[in-house]
């Protein structure tokens, strides 16, 4: 008797787990056509309320389901219009072509940063760099020393879904090559769905109030409840850390808050282009692989 209890517990938690699930896609819906119809509640930042909803709903479940909402309404009408869900698909990977070749100029800055920095310490001897005419930008050798590190980040978090797309990243493969072309496009839009989308969603909530916490206090925590925040907000005041590791050194680490959820958004808007793509290829058959791939060819090609 105690088993079937349990049993039927059991069943009622996951009925009204799956019930609360679908609830959520229902309330996407009212929830942008609330943020829409009233937009000075989350961006109007003269208002330290809106501020601290701002934070809140960066790291809701509401906004998550909001994107999922929209994710699915997309692929349902690429199942009925498979010509739309390429165009999204091309739309999404120009997306991330474009941002990365943009971004990896940020490699070239870093080298000739790093040759300006060591001329001018060691043959000119001079401890800082004036950049700049009229009131010019001056700081010290170790604060654009420092700031090679920005660059590498942006290198790193801007570039990763660009040379995603490109067929850049390392795999470990074991069985993907061996396998049939549908096997592959399965095993393609399950990583998707179950490590590369989940693993960006998780950056994206533990990087968005890491942020927050270096901006702005009173601190807010990705436990607290939109009350809660609501009522922080009466004690908010901007607080943009600018501490760096030397006394001279790069003091704008925040920057590196701002790529960590850059890179979680990229990651996450690639895991649902990559998905759409494996689906389409799937569709269409083995001919249809890489198609409309934008792929950088470097160097010369001979023919012959």
């Amino acid at each position: 008797m105690e088993a079937l209890d349990s049993g039927e517990s059991a069943f009622v938690v996951i009925l009204e787990g799956l019930l609360w699930f679908v609830s959520q896609f229902g309330s996407a819906f009212l929830n942008v056509g609330s943020a829409i119809a009233h937009p000075s509640l989350w961006l109007d930042w003269s208002d330290k309320q809106a501020i601290m909803r701002f934070v809140y709903y960066g790291g809701s479940t509401e906004l998550l389901f909001v994107v999922l909402t929209v994710v699915l309404i997309v692929f349902l009408v690429g199942l009925w219009h498979l010509a739309f869900l390429w165009r999204v698909v091309r739309g999404l990977e120009f997306f991330a072509n474009t941002t990365g070749r943009f971004f990896a100029w940020a490699g070239l800055l870093m080298v000739i940063q790093q040759i300006i920095i060591v001329f001018i310490q060691r043959i000119f001897v001079r401890p800082d760099i004036s950049i700049g005419f009229g009131i010019p930008l001056q700081f010290d050798i170790s604060w654009f020393a420092e700031e090679l590190k920005l660059y590498n980040a942006m290198v790193i978090a801007l570039c990763c879904s660009y040379t995603f797309v490109q067929g850049g990243h390392v795999r470990v493969d074991l069985l993907y090559s061996n396998v049939a072309f549908r096997t592959r496009k399965m095993i393609d839009m399950v990583g998707c769905l179950m490590f590369m989308a989940p693993m960006a969603v998780i950056i994206w909530l533990y990087g968005w109030f890491f942020l927050w916490r270096h901006l702005i206090v009173p601190k807010p925590s990705a436990s607290d409840t939109l009350d809660r925040l609501l009522a922080k907000s009466q004690a908010l005041r901007w607080n943009v850390e600018t501490i760096g590791f030397s006394p001279n050194g790069f003091n704008a680490y925040f920057l590196f808050k701002v790529l960590l959820c850059a890179f979680a958004a990229m990651v996450f808007i690639h895991a649902i282009a990559f998905f759409f793509r494996s689906f389409c290829e799937l569709r269409e058959g083995e001919k249809s692989e890489d198609k409309y791939l934008d792929k950088d060819i470097l160097g010369e090609t001979s023919a012959g």
